[in-house]
């Protein structure tokens, strides 16, 4: 799939490569089969060459960032792998006494990025303080939780498109973004970096904000066991998905060792050797119940590799 050529060529631009690695190493989820070849680029530019290589070469390719909102099969999956660990750079810009522009790679955790910005009192993502993904990820889905969105701190963003393979920038409304979608679901652009404004404000209140969010995820949420979050996406803005499946008994319900949570119904943890079809076939299960009891389709959240 990968010549030597381009192997050499890929390890000269700055991409360590791995062959013949199980994704479930880099899931959340902690389910994966095998892939030929997982590419980590050092660099940005790395990173955008690993891709025009790729698409000169028509060798069909994924990016991962943390593999946190993701469930992949576990038989062997034909495509290479991009990884965007490494990609975890920061600038700063202060736009006044008050606001901070701040831009970020794409592979950057945004719970880190939340905190480190928090320490310095600029507010406007401790929502995503327990979010447990990338800055990437978090874009490419409008991620959001308590009340807050990606959609309310993103200034723009810069993309590869993959169509003519140039480095284009897209504002907050070329973004699209919509309840857990933006435009880079649908369109044929590879997220780089994104630049997010941040307001100053109190620091007691800040922390006072980041100690409630996280307090009421480790109370109310599996964090502490393989899963790949909410597993629905909230049909309707009054129709709870967690409480519906809690309300039709499901709650510790399994298919083989994959679980609806005791502790939230809107998640389903991998009890320890879940299999890919353990989960499709429990995903396929509440949705089937739901539809039958409130005729309401449910929509799975997490994107899905196979």
């Amino acid at each position: 799939m990968i010549s030597e050529d381009l192997k050499l060529s890929l390890y000269a631009d700055g991409c360590d490569i791995r062959q013949n690695e199980f994704l479930k190493y880099y899931t959340s989820f902690r389910i994966g089969g095998p892939v030929p070849y997982i590419l980590f680029p050092k660099t940005l530019n790395a990173f955008v060459n690993a891709l025009s290589e790729l698409l000169k070469r028509n060798i069909p390719f994924r990016i991962i960032g943390q593999g946190t909102n993701l469930f992949v099969s576990d038989a062997p999956l034909n495509f290479v792998v991009l990884s965007t660990k490494y990609l975890n750079k920061m600038n700063f810009e202060e736009k006044n006494n008050m606001d901070l522009i701040v831009e970020a790679q794409s592979g950057m955790s945004l719970s880190a990025l939340s905190f480190l910005l928090s320490e310095d009192g600029y507010s406007g993502l401790e929502f995503a303080c327990g979010i447990p993904g990338s800055v990437g990820g978090g874009v490419y889905m409008n991620a959001g939780a308590y009340g807050g969105e990606m959609k309310d701190v993103v200034l723009e963003t810069t993309v590869l498109d993959l169509k003519d393979g140039k480095i284009k920038t897209l504002n907050k409304c070329d973004l699209e973004f919509g309840y857990r979608t933006s435009i880079l679901q649908k369109d044929s652009f590879v997220l780089l970096s994104t630049k997010f404004l941040l307001k100053k404000d109190d620091l007691k209140r800040i922390k006072s904000k980041l100690i409630d969010f996280s307090t009421r995820r480790w109370e109310k949420q599996p964090i502490d066991l393989p899963s790949a979050g909410s597993i629905f996406k909230r049909p309707k803005p009054d129709f709870f998905v967690g409480t519906t499946i809690e309300n039709l008994g499901l709650k510790g319900f399994s298919i083989g060792e994959a679980q609806i949570s005791t502790k939230h119904a809107g998640f389903i943890i991998n009890k320890g050797n879940a299999t890919f079809n353990d989960v499709i076939s429990l995903i396929e299960y509440v949705k089937r119940i739901v539809k039958d009891k409130y005729n309401v389709e449910l929509q799975v959240e997490p994107e899905i590799w196979e």
